[in-house]
């Protein structure tokens, strides 16, 4: 298995820590509104490569956190004038839902933030005991340059690391790339009692610290969004590295390139936030969506099309045809597995899948499995598809039309509307709770 590493920006073979048990670490979301399908990818793509990292080892750990201590979550919850759990609860919820209309498995462990502030304060004391961080007015600072380490992975240089970490002037910093660990809160904020006063930690600590107690001191792969890389993850390898004496925090770095809309930058100015719990109650099916993600490699910038998802949506109704014809195995094509394994190259492993939808093959959906496609039953995906051919208000209005022309004694418009609706695949059935309609 080979990944292409972030950290030495080299394709590399995959030599785990234990290969017994591969862990993984994945940042998760902020939960103070709705995902949109920047976000979405980021889950697809990770959760794609553990189905990977299971169909090749035996046991796999996967952590994803929940960040339910934020600025925005604040901002959100004194909007609506309800408590922060009111929000994060909420929306928590909601895009676990969301999803998994996409076919996104739950992590082994998604552990929340705010339950693990006891351990962040302990990291912090850490830190501060090392001579890697400093109290200031209520704040404590992680001290950059103590880390001889520091932009090892974003390759920034100093004055790159200042600028791009957009970071605050405070006359309490010793630095200007120094970063927050631990911030004071007031009386409208959450706080938690520390020996440094009521406060609340900084972002990057959480991660640090749930790594830690849910894989290890040095971890497998680490994985998250581009826009990740810097200052967020860059803080997290130097605050866990000096904290715990390690050499690394974790030994693979991945992370999927940005998404945009029909060729422009999502924003709201523009109007192009695409949320995905929308797109699934708007009737965009979960699994197409998954597909169109998956369509470029997972490091290329992606471009979200609506001509992007509707061809994923009819090549899956093409193998989802082959299913109901052919009896399917539980052995996956060595060539999809192949391309998956190295570095995860969609591209060529859907190009296989084709393959196998035309030889008719009884590996396609085993195959397709890896992906986290075909993963439904073929019968009910059909019978789906024609409900989803169909305009249900309009099959309503055309009865009720029917009904009323029955009553006026016009049995020639009665019958021209029972042909018309057999002519899209519906059946009416007159009883005498009322007519009903089925698909045929």
């Amino acid at each position: 298995m080979k990944i292409y590493n972030s950290l030495s920006r080299t394709k590399e073979e995959f030599k785990p820590i234990d290969s017994d048990h591969i862990k993984l670490y994945v940042c998760g979301p902020t939960v103070y509104s709705y995902a949109h399908i920047g976000n979405a990818r980021a889950a697809v793509v990770f959760d794609t490569f553990r189905r990977v990292l299971e169909h090749k080892y035996d046991r796999v750990t996967h952590v994803a956190n929940i960040t339910d201590i934020d600025d925005k979550i604040m901002d959100a919850a004194n909007a609506s004038g309800v408590p922060i759990s009111d929000i994060t609860e909420k929306y928590a919820k909601i895009y676990n839902g969301d999803m998994a209309s996409l076919g996104v498995l739950q992590p082994h462990h998604q552990p929340k933030a705010t339950d693990h502030v006891d351990g962040m304060i302990s990291m912090i004391k850490t830190l501060i005991e090392k001579g890697h961080a400093y109290e200031k007015e209520g704040h404590v600072l992680f001290n950059v340059p103590s880390y001889d380490g520091y932009g090892r992975l974003s390759g920034r240089n100093r004055d790159e690391q200042i600028m791009g970490a957009r970071v605050e002037v405070a006359p309490y910093k010793k630095d200007p790339a120094d970063f927050v660990l631990w911030k004071p809160s007031n009386e409208n904020q959450p706080g938690w009692d520390s020996p440094w006063g009521n406060g609340r930690p900084g972002w990057h600590i959480e991660c640090s610290v749930m790594a830690e107690q849910y894989l290890g001191k040095t971890f497998d792969i680490h994985g998250g969004g581009l826009d990740l890389t810097f200052p967020h993850h860059e803080n997290e390898i130097a605050q866990s590295c000096c904290a715990t004496g390690a050499d690394e925090f974790a030994n693979y770095w991945m992370h999927n390139g940005f998404v945009t809309v029909e060729g422009e930058k999502m924003s709201k100015s523009i109007g192009n936030v695409l949320l995905v719990h929308d797109m699934i109650n708007d009737g965009m099916k979960g699994e197409a969506v998954r597909f169109a993600l998956l369509s470029t490699h997972y490091r290329q910038p992606f471009d979200w099309t609506q001509e992007g998802v509707e061809s994923a949506t009819k090549t899956l109704n093409k193998w989802y045809g082959v299913l109901t014809n052919i009896k399917q195995d539980n052995e996956a094509d060595d060539a999809v597995v192949a391309a998956m394994c190295d570095d995860m190259n969609t591209p060529k492993a859907i190009a296989e899948l084709h393959r196998l939808a035309k030889e008719k093959s009884f590996k396609l959906q085993a195959s397709a499995n890896v992906l986290g496609l075909l993963t439904q039953d073929a019968n009910e995906w059909a019978q789906n598809e024609k409900t989803a051919d169909v305009d249900a208000n309009k099959v309503e209005e055309l009865i009720q039309e029917r009904n009323d022309a029955r009553a006026n004694k016009d049995f020639a418009r009665s019958d021209e509307i029972r042909d018309e609706l057999l002519s899209v695949g519906v059946a009416i059935k007159d009883g005498r709770d009322g007519t009903t309609w089925s698909l045929i």
